[in-house]
């Protein structure tokens, strides 16, 4: 699987609404690529910005831009991943000669190896006789006898691509077969993650740069893939194969799942209908139902069905501990604690 430019990765920038592709982004890959590279400057229509590779940022003229990478590839195909540290002077792949001339005893590919296995575990090897420590979520390097600190960086070398054996492909954990039914419009797919409260919890924007409808749209271009979103300043990596998520910066997984859910003909207006409120930093956010990117009791689908009900009447809510009154007459919420009024719109 690959983009219609033919490459297997994509970046894409997000504006508070929708992830739009990046012209030329393989410029934005090459760099990318080189272990060195800290970020990257582009120029866009509104002004140069400024992307942060360890952090998966977005800084410049324009505020608020989320960014990410995707990679599509065949169920049989994975990219060639380098490990680095950093040298006295230079970032050094892990099995090459470093500025005292001796090599390490491992290579790229074993703690790749290890890594996927347990991104939030660590791998020791020696280089003569010293013994170190390879932290995946810190991403340093530890000198076990010095303990002197390096810094660790994981890039994908650039335009590599390999073919892994598919015959093992049988042994890969079943999923909800996208093709079953890709013509069925009286049905869609549901995304969440188990959240810390215990509570399946949809992916929904603008908590998370990505949401159920666009999950879904990269399960089908390739449902053994990996995806990468953002919440708030967090960077995240989804796995379809394995079915869980984790944070690109501590390992923590969590379990999702992906399930069916019917819609009503006749409630195709309620069913799109989305409502927001304007928060005190002037931005327009949806609601978002539970879990740890919210704690409102109601969603936008919620506020709908009563809406469809009485548009003219009150709806009370929770939001934290804090309770609220959302009247459909005046396109208001009120905080019945501070009484604090917002407005509130429906697209």
């Amino acid at each position: 699987m690959a983009t219609a430019s033919g490459n297997h990765f994509e970046w894409q920038l997000f504006n508070g609404q929708q992830w739009g592709s990046i012209l030329n982004d393989f410029v934005i890959e090459a760099h990318y690529c080189q272990p060195g590279a800290n970020g990257i400057t582009i120029n866009l229509s509104m002004g140069p910005v400024y992307i942060d590779f360890d952090e998966m940022t977005v800084d410049g003229a324009v505020v608020n831009l989320g960014v990410r990478r995707n990679t599509l590839l065949s169920p049989n195909q994975k990219e060639v991943m380098g490990w680095y540290y950093k040298d006295n002077h230079r970032w050094c792949e892990y099995g090459s000669h470093g500025s005292g001339r001796r090599s390490s005893s491992v290579r790229s590919d074993f703690i790749e190896q290890q890594y996927n296995r347990n991104p939030r575990g660590s791998v020791q090897f020696t280089v003569g006789s010293m013994t170190y420590k390879v932290d995946f979520t810190a991403m340093t390097q530890t000198n076990l006898s010095t303990y002197m600190l390096r810094k660790v960086r994981r890039r994908p070398k650039f335009n590599e691509v390999v073919t892994t054996n598919s015959s093992n492909q049988n042994s890969l954990p079943l999923l909800a077969s996208p093709s079953a039914n890709p013509s069925n419009s009286s049905s869609h797919y549901i995304w969440e993650f188990m959240g810390d409260e215990g509570i399946w919890t949809e992916y929904q924007k603008p908590g998370c740069s990505l949401d159920s409808a666009e999950i879904e749209r990269l399960y089908q271009l390739n449902p053994q893939s990996q995806v990468s979103f953002t919440v708030r300043r967090f960077s995240y990596t989804l796995d379809f194969t394995g079915m869980y998520q984790v944070n690109n910066k501590y390992g923590t997984r969590r379990a999702i799942r992906r399930t069916a859910s019917e819609i009503q003909p006749t409630n195709s207006t309620s069913s799109q209908a989305r409502w927001q409120f304007k928060d005190m930093d002037g931005q327009w956010k949806d609601y978002i139902k539970g879990g740890s990117w919210g704690c409102c009791s109601v969603s936008s689908q919620d506020i709908e069905a009563q809406y469809q009900q009485d548009s003219s009447g009150i709806m009370s809510f929770r939001a934290g501990r804090f309770s609220y009154e959302l009247d459909f007459s005046d396109m208001t919420q009120t905080n019945l604690s501070t009484n604090t009024t917002r407005s509130v719109r429906r697209l």
